[in-house]
């Protein structure tokens, strides 16, 4: 394996030094892209997947390309990333012209290489990030692909996010708009398959890839139109997000926000309000959705529509209503912290937040005297783990406890589901939790959402992180331990088994049983090895079974 790798960075330089103008000719023309110099590799950045959805195509099912040039069009830089709201949108240019991608490709591959490629679809909950944002720079990933003989190309994108890419109502499903970030995602698959030969990727050997909601992003292509087999993708991987999502809505959900937005900007009383929609100049539009803190009210998401997303996940999932490929999919211990409420001081409080809707749901009296019972108010079985018997007042005095409901009920469950589901139709799948603190998120939030991203993108450096590195000041286990799940989802990308590039041979990860099941526990404080799927297991088996109660 050593040598394998050797050869391929001595072709890779040799190709590097014959060639400074990377050049690749898709359906529509040619693109040149940029040489990095410091991986020598090729970026062809900002390329359009879609048209633009601008002007009548704005709130519109995204339309294929209808152009084609002679000569050449530049790909060096990337483009406006889609309009969002928050802090992982605020560091980069933002415009409705959006729908672009990027390849990520070492110079040494050209258009016979037939490489697997690795598709990423950026989180931040359907109302922020982008394909630009520097912690998702895949080139490290890339490189480490070459060093252990497990070689791919990377691409990640851009789609429309809150009300531009997720506006609902009656009005919007009865024009068949439903859902356009996701066909947005589609779409753009779609040109992966026809063009990503022609720098060097096999069009057979597709991964999709997500974090949070980009891993739910994910999960609904493998349930899209009731599982229909599109070819796109021959695996999945799922960080933090699956199939089920915690709190679904459908199409008439949103109404109220609709309804809100419609009659701010004078659209009420016309006949068509979506298409009047359409005509409100941007800065008009952006301002009522953006609010006056950035953060936006309209915060519109995934909807059951009975068309690309025909039911819930959960449903979807015991029907066998899903694409049978392999999937990679795992939480983070500590996934609550990020989602729990803060502030509730006795267990009345948490009653009443269940019950009141408090985490997007009315829950029925009995089931949340039932959840009382399963995440009990005794601090030492709260999360994280480390703090003992410990209270944190400042977030709550049951803020442990009510963390670890809500891990539970956003991630840890749905996540044991899907690995059960596909162990039990003999799909392969491979199931983890993440157990490290990285130093960018202080150390009462534990190992919680988000972190093993840096991990997965051998991102030492932090890159792309404004609020604090998560490898600053770490010990070297923790730099081996990216270094051994890069290798691991590069292999998966490669391979569909995460085992064979790993130089660590000491680790092996097994294919989920449903019979037995395990996981791979990713710790860096010791040594990383199968766990028993059991962890929380009375909970978590409550929050499955009354799924369908709440239509998730």
């Amino acid at each position: 394996m050593f040598r394998l790798a050797v050869s391929f960075l001595c072709f890779c330089a040799a190709a590097f030094a014959a060639n400074s103008s990377p050049r690749a000719t898709v359906r529509n023309g040619t693109y040149i892209g940029v040489r990095s110099t410091t991986y020598e590799q090729d970026f062809f950045l900002g390329m359009p997947y879609a048209q633009q959805p601008l002007g009548a195509l704005r709130f519109t099912v995204p339309q294929s390309l209808n152009e084609s040039w002679d000569g050449v069009h530049d790909a060096k830089e990337y483009s406006d990333i889609c309009v969002g709201y928050g802090t992982d949108s605020i560091w980069y240019p933002q415009s409705e012209a959006c729908l672009t991608l990027n390849v990520i490709r070492s110079s040494c591959v050209d258009e016979n290489s037939k490489l697997p490629v690795g598709v990423w679809i950026h989180g931040g909950g359907f109302v922020e990030g982008s394909g630009r944002d520097q912690r998702y720079n895949t080139s490290a990933m890339v490189e480490n692909s070459y060093r252990i003989g497990k070689p791919f190309l990377a691409v990640t994108l851009n789609y429309r996010l809150s009300a531009w890419g997720f506006i609902s109502s009656s009005q919007v499903w009865g024009s068949g708009n439903t859902n356009l970030g996701l066909r947005d995602q589609r779409l753009a698959l779609k040109w992966v398959q026809e063009n990503i030969g022609a720098f060097g990727g096999d069009p057979d050997k597709v991964t999709i890839w997500g974090e949070s909601s980009g891993a739910m992003s994910v999960g609904y292509h493998l349930t899209a139109y009731g599982g229909r087999d599109d070819k796109l993708f021959r695996a999945g991987i799922m960080e933090s997000g699956g199939s089920i999502s915690a709190s679904p809505s459908n199409y008439t959900g949103f109404q109220p926000l609709y309804d809100n937005l419609t009659a701010q900007l004078n659209c009420s009383n016309v006949v068509d309000s979506l298409q009047c929609l359409r005509k409100v100049p941007f800065e008009q539009l952006n301002a009522v959705l953006n609010g006056t803190d950035g953060e936006s009210e309209y915060s519109f998401g995934p909807v059951i529509d009975g068309d690309l997303v025909r039911n819930w996940g959960s449903i979807q999932l015991d029907r066998r209503e899903f694409v049978k490929v392999p999937i990679l999919m795992g939480s983070n211990t500590d996934e609550g912290t990020a989602f729990g409420p803060v502030g509730i001081n006795t267990t009345e409080q948490f009653y009443e937040y269940l019950t009141d809707g408090g985490f997007g749901f009315q829950t029925p009296p009995s089931v949340a005297s039932r959840i009382l019972q399963l995440y009990p108010d005794i601090p030492s079985e709260g999360i994280p783990a480390f703090l003992g018997n410990k209270r944190v007042p400042s977030m709550g005095w049951e803020w442990r406890r009510t963390s670890a409901f809500a891990g539970d009920w956003t991630m840890h469950a749905n996540r044991r589901r899907q690995c059960e589901v596909w162990s039990e139709t003999g799909t392969t799948a491979y199931c983890y939790r993440f157990n490290v603190h990285s130093a960018d998120v202080p150390l009462v939030d534990g190992a919680t959402h988000f972190e093993e991203v840096s991990f997965v993108f051998h991102n030492i450096a932090g890159l792309g992180y404004h609020y604090g590195k998560p490898f600053a000041g770490v010990p070297q286990s923790y730099i081996d331990l990216s270094t051994m799940m890069t290798s691991m989802w590069a292999s998966f990308i490669h391979d569909l088994d995460p085992n064979t590039g790993v130089v660590n041979r000491s680790v092996h990860w097994s294919v989920y049983d449903s019979d037995k099941p395990q996981d791979l526990f990713l710790n860096s404080n010791t040594s990383s090895h199968m766990e028993a799927d059991t962890w929380r297991k009375e909970g978590i088996e409550y929050i499955n079974s009354v799924a369908k109660a709440f239509w998730r």
